[in-house]
C-alpha cells in the first residue's frame, strides 16, 4: 500500500519578505538567540529557522527562510494570535536596521586586528537582531549566571518543556513557547532543584518576572534607540540595572539581542576577556584589559567581539574547568 500524502501545514496567519542590500547570513544573525542545540523555543539553521514566543497580541510561531543565491531573498511566515505583530517586527528581528557602514570604513578597517579583519571578509552576512522581547533575553541571561553554557542549556530547556506551553501553527516537534513571567512565578521550589537553579539564579529570576511588564514597555520603543546612549537615566539598561542580581554582564547579554547593541560588551563573563586578548595580543587579559583592547572601537565593541567568536580561533584552555553544580539535592 502507498504510502499516503503527508499532510500540509496549514496556511500561515502572516507572511512578509525581505530582500538584503548584500550578503545576509541567518545562522550568524539569529544564532546568538538559541541557547544550545536543544533549545525548545529557537532552532536556527544555514537557510531556514524556527522561532516561538510570546507578543502582546498573543502567541507565534515565526518562520524565516532564506532562498539561495546571490540576490538571496528572507521570507517569514507567522502562526498564531501573535502573527501580525511577529511579521511587523520581523526586518528589526532578522537584523535589517543594524548598519554596519561605519564600522567597514577605511578608517575602523585600518584599526582592526588582521585576525578581525578576514573574519569580517569572511563573515559579511552578520547583523545584529532586535528581539525587542526583553524578558526572554533576561531569563536565560539569569539562568546563565556563574555557571557553565551545558548547565544554562539545561535549565533553559527544563523550563520551557515544564511550563512553557505548546506553540500555535506547524512549530517542528518538540518546541515549545518560552516561560511566561506568570509561567515562571507558579514555579515550584522542587521545580528550581530539578532545573539545577539555585537559590540566588532563583530569587533573581522572580524579581525579574515581577518587573517583567515594566521592563517589556521599553521593547515598544524604537528599537534603534536603545543603540546610542544607552547606559544613562531613563533607559532599558537602568531599568535592568535597578533590579538585584542583575549587573553589567546580563545586561549586555539582554541588550545584544534586544536590541542589536553593537557597543555593550559581556563584562564579567568567565572566558571572554582572556579570549580576547589571545586573539588581540597573544596573551591573556582581564576585563579592563579587553576593554583597553576594545577601546579605538567604541560604537563597535560588541561586532568586534562577534568577529572574533568567528574567526575561527579557539580560547587556549588554561587552569581547571568550572565544574557543573547539581542542586537537586539541596
Amino acid at each position: 500500500m502507498p504510502d499516503s500524502p503527508a499532510t500540509p501545514p496549514p496556511a500561515c496567519d502572516a507572511r512578509a519578505s525581505w530582500k538584503p542590500h548584500g550578503p545576509y547570513s541567518l545562522r550568524q544573525s539569529l544564532g546568538i538567540l538559541q541557547r544550545g542545540a536543544g533549545d525548545p523555543a529557537t532552532r536556527v539553521g544555514n537557510t531556514g529557522a524556527w522561532l516561538c514566543f510570546h507578543t502582546p497580541t498573543g502567541p507565534v510561531t515565526l518562520q524565516a527562510t532564506r532562498s539561495a543565491g546571490i540576490d538571496a531573498e528572507v521570507f517569514l511566515k507567522a502562526w498564531g494570535p501573535g502573527a501580525a505583530h511577529a511579521v511587523e517586527r520581523g526586518l528589526h528581528l532578522l537584523g535589517a536596521y543594524d548598519d554596519w557602514s561605519a564600522f567597514d570604513s577605511p578608517e575602523t578597517r585600518g584599526l582592526l586586528h588582521p585576525t578581525v579583519a578576514r573574519s569580517r571578509k569572511s563573515n559579511p552576512g552578520l547583523r545584529l537582531p532586535s528581539t525587542g522581547r526583553v524578558f526572554d533575553a533576561l531569563l536565560p541571561a539569569i539562568l546563565e549566571q556563574k555557571v557553565t553554557v551545558l548547565e544554562a542549556n539545561f535549565a533553559w530547556r527544563y523550563l520551557c518543556l515544564a511550563v512553557g506551553g505548546l506553540p500555535p501553527g506547524p512549530a517542528p516537534s518538540g518546541m515549545r513557547l518560552p516561560p511566561t513571567p506568570a509561567a515562571v512565578r507558579s514555579l515550584q521550589p522542587w521545580q528550581w532543584h530539578q532545573a539545577r537553579v539555585d537559590s540566588k539564579r532563583s530569587a533573581t529570576a522572580l524579581r525579574a518576572a515581577a518587573a517583567a511588564g515594566a521592563l517589556e514597555r521599553w521593547a515598544l520603543m524604537d528599537l534603534g534607540a536603545v543603540r546610542e546612549n544607552a547606559m544613562g537615566a531613563g533607559t532599558l539598561a537602568a531599568a535592568l540595572e535597578s533590579l538585584p542580581g542583575v549587573g553589567p554582564w546580563s545586561i549586555a547579554e539582554v541588550l545584544q539581542r534586544t536590541h542589536g547593541a553593537a557597543d555593550h560588551v559581556s563584562v564579567g563573563d568567565y572566558h571572554l576577556a582572556a579570549f580576547v586578548g589571545q586573539v588581540l595580543t597573544g596573551r591573556r587579559v582581564d576585563d579592563a584589559g579587553m576593554l583597553d583592547l576594545l577601546a579605538p572601537f567604541s560604537g563597535h565593541r560588541q561586532r568586534v567581539v562577534r568577529l572574533i567568536g568567528l574567526s575561527g580561533q579557539r580560547k587556549q584552555a588554561f587552569g581547571p574547568r568550572l565544574a557543573p553544580m547539581d542542586h537537586r539535592r539541596r
